[in-house]
């Protein structure tokens, strides 16, 4: 690999302008277009402009979830999971000293199922009817197709939309982002002869593909990883989001100064690592990252140690992180699923074991997905993050 050369920039031209031939999507010629006028781009941009632009992005122009979608996650699974959320914040509230008003935000909410169930377990909690009540719900979504999916799972709800973290003014919240730091995008670094140069996107001039290469004028800027990266060797990668460090800094500074909590459900590592965990999946399967973009989901592991240190330095509490399978399993998903075998038809029966293994079984999600949560010092306990016995 070698170094790219950076041509001077110029503004990047609209949708409109982008000149594109019949069997590429708006998306393939919008990078296209910007590595010919920019010079190669980052892997970040690169996942950028793949899910979220507005003339063609991956999220912006299709329900990518279900059998007939490209993945799935575990609200759609069974809806026990959102359910035992609902009953997380339930619990949560009470250990926040049951607040008169306090915000339900979920981030990224998929189709809203999670949520649906979510406010079902809510409401259903007599002893604790007021939680339902104090609630008001807020679902940062930037997808229409999505937040169309949103309105119909959660008609008769009293929803709030926005498209980044909303101004709850000084209401406590509750945060939820389930799968959702997943898909912020990611630099990726590469060792070359003791130096981290950032691996970009470049566009093969002979065939028209996407390619990655190295800008050896592009190091990575930080030293809090300096001894895992001066003990690795060359050619290793290294994977850092400076947006998910930006949304966790956001988030833990909302619950330092108004209180709450968040959680966080998604795939990753507790420890700083190297490696690369870039990934793209269409219809279920495995694809190369830079095959279709635009057309299919882009996704790296979530670096939960980079969370915990950023929200420590904010002054949160951090719990966890701990595995999906043992998170569900402390907050009773067998006892859950049992009340419901009660009155399941064989067919459903079988439906929800299956679902129950694919959640928390350790060959599945239950290992695979980690769960933390984070807090205002004045809360003491959260469920589900109980000492192992």
């Amino acid at each position: 690999m070698s170094g790219s050369t950076q041509n001077q920039a110029q503004p990047s031209p609209s949708p409109s302008a982008i000149v594109r031939t019949d069997d590429e999507s708006s998306v393939v010629a919008r990078l296209k277009q910007k590595i010919r006028t920019d010079g190669p781009i980052t892997v970040a941009s690169f996942m950028d402009i793949a899910l979220s632009d507005p003339d063609g992005g991956y999220y912006a122009t299709r329900d990518p979830l279900g059998v007939a979608g490209d993945f799935t996650t575990a609200p759609e699974i069974s809806q026990i999971f959102g359910e035992l959320v609902g009953l997380w914040c339930v619990d949560t509230w009470q250990s926040m000293g049951a607040p008169n008003a306090f915000a339900v935000v979920e981030l990224g909410p998929g189709r809203g199922t999670l949520m649906a169930d979510a406010l079902r377990a809510m409401r259903a909690m007599r002893q604790v009817s007021t939680c339902h009540a104090a609630a008001s719900v807020h679902l940062v979504e930037t997808s229409p197709v999505l937040r169309e999916s949103q309105q119909r799972m959660l008609a008769g709800e009293n929803i709030t939309w926005h498209t980044s973290l909303p101004d709850l003014g000084r209401m406590p919240a509750i945060y939820i982002a389930n799968e959702f730091f997943d898909a912020l995008p990611i630099h990726q670094y590469v060792k070359l002869d003791g130096d981290w140069c950032e691996r970009v996107v470049a566009l093969d001039p002979t065939h028209e593909h996407f390619s990655f290469t190295l800008d050896q004028n592009r190091t990575f800027p930080l030293r809090d990883v300096t001894k895992l990266l001066a003990d690795a060797e060359d050619g290793t990668i290294f994977e850092y989001s400076p947006t998910v460090r930006s949304s966790i800094d956001d988030i833990a500074r909302l619950l330092f100064l108004h209180g709450g909590a968040g959680l966080i459900i998604d795939y990753g590592y507790t420890r700083h690592a190297t490696g690369q965990t870039l990934q793209a999946v269409r219809k279920h399967r495995p694809v190369d990252p830079l095959d279709d973009p635009g057309n299919c989901d882009l996704t790296a592991h979530v670096n939960f140690q980079l969370l915990s240190e950023t929200a420590t330095s904010a002054g949160i509490k951090v719990w966890g992180p701990i595995d999906q399978g043992n998170f569900l399993q402390k907050l009773g998903i067998q006892t859950r699923a049992a009340t419901l075998l009660k009155t399941a038809t064989v067919s459903q029966a079988h439906d929800i074991r299956t679902a129950v293994t694919r959640l928390i079984a350790p060959a599945e999600m239950g290992a695979l997905f980690k769960v933390m949560a984070l807090s205002d010092s004045g809360v003491s306990h959260l469920a589900g993050f109980e000492p192992d016995a």
